[in-house]
């Protein structure tokens, strides 16, 4: 089979429009039904960029009917053939766009220049074919003719996007309703998901320079994998809260429903720790931790875990804190948590006082990393990890 026919049989796949008023969104079965398998004999979808959806923000005159919200993404592998998923996972009434693109190149769903998403559903467009090029800025827009009520986004996204009305543009650093930008590849072999919380997300890191850790990972990478960033600003474990869904609650749909995911890497529990209550057992968080492992073993993929990093010196550090980290920790090191580790902790910490993070690493809040930092996590991680079997 040529190139071209393996690309036309990709372009032949339907736009799936998954829906369930009832559904919160968070099963595996809502996986993107053209992504499970390759669509030809030389080639596969792989998610080039995704951002998982946080929260609901309330429908505010910069939200209203009429809207282009323009989304600036970033690309780690590129490939021939796009397509986009739109998600109203938090709105209270039909999301309708139209107008729809990726840079300049139309996007239709279903045939269609409009489509409406229900409350608590999500859409996979059509594929267009377009070049994709890895590590590259892409502008993913559409008109919101309807919002559903609420914007289902992701905020601090430490990238610039765009909301454009009939008589003004202004700036905006969240991701509207865009979670996921898929490409046709016939080089990249899958997509490693970065599942965590502002560590992953990038909280401390030059905005608008993709300098979270997971962006410096695809660079090491070179565009021969994708590489799909789930961190959320404030996600714990083992509850929700203002970071969003739980970790182990919101696994499912953000690590295991990514197209192309063949590795996970696992960084969740710092917030648990710091912000616990007097009685949280660290077991619990690593228990969490083993469950997570276990689900990416029933679809047949490895599962790399990080240990926390440092955080004395915020406001809510204390020893019995510091004490939940190192436990865990502990085990982490000690193995039977995941296929294998990265020991981020060893990386960051000041050898002089091992519970502060190194003052050349330091956002400046002693809890995240500035660009120096991110730079020394995403070179730490032995790209040999990446790939082979899962243990279980």
């Amino acid at each position: 089979m040529t190139a071209t026919a393996v690309l036309a049989a990709a372009l032949a796949t339907g736009t799936a429009l998954l829906t369930d008023p009832h559904d919160t969104g968070l099963r595996a079965s809502g996986l993107h039904p053209a992504g499970r398998e390759p669509s030809g004999a030389n080639g596969q979808w792989v998610a080039t960029w995704t951002a998982a959806p946080v929260h609901a923000a309330p429908d505010t005159t910069r939200g209203l009917a009429g809207t282009t919200v323009r989304n600036t993404v970033h690309s780690s592998t590129g490939g021939d053939a796009a397509r986009i998923t739109l998600s109203n996972l938090f709105g209270t009434g039909a999301l309708v766009v139209d107008r729809a693109r990726v840079n300049a190149h139309g996007v239709t769903f279903g045939g269609a220049g409009k489509v409406t998403v229900p409350a608590g559903g999500r859409v996979v467009s059509d594929p267009v074919t377009t070049r994709i090029a890895a590590d590259s800025n892409l502008v993913v827009s559409f008109r919101t003719l309807t919002t559903g009520g609420h914007i289902t986004q992701h905020p601090s996204a430490f990238q610039t996007s765009y909301l454009v009305g009939p008589r003004t543009t202004w700036p905006v650093d969240d991701w509207r309703y865009l979670t996921a930008v898929d490409v046709f590849s016939t080089t990249a072999p899958g997509t490693v998901v970065a599942f965590g919380d502002s560590l992953t997300a990038g909280s401390g890191s030059t905005p608008g320079a993709n300098r979270r850790w997971p962006d410096l990972l695809s660079d090491r990478l070179r565009g021969h994998w994708g590489v799909a960033n789930q961190g959320i600003s404030g996600n714990r474990l083992l509850s929700d809260g203002r970071g969003g869904i739980a970790g182990t609650t919101r696994f499912a749909r953000d690590a295991l429903g990514v197209t192309g995911v063949r590795t996970v890497i696992v960084a969740l529990g710092i917030n648990d720790a710091q912000t616990a209550s007097a009685h949280l057992d660290p077991q619990r968080v690593v228990d969490a931790l083993r469950r997570l492992t276990a689900q990416g073993h029933a679809r047949g993929l490895r599962v790399i875990g990080v240990t926390l990093t440092p955080f004395e010196g915020i406001g809510n550090y204390t020893p019995a804190r510091e004490a939940i980290r190192q436990e865990v920790n502990e085990q982490i090191r000690a193995g039977g948590v995941f296929d294998a580790y990265v020991d981020f902790d060893a990386v960051v910490r000041d050898p002089a006082v091992p519970q502060r993070i190194r003052a050349d690493y330091d956002s400046g809040d002693h809890l995240h990393f500035n660009d120096t930092g991110y730079r020394a996590l995403a070179d730490s991680i032995d790209l040999g990890l990446l790939t082979g079997a899962p243990k279980g």
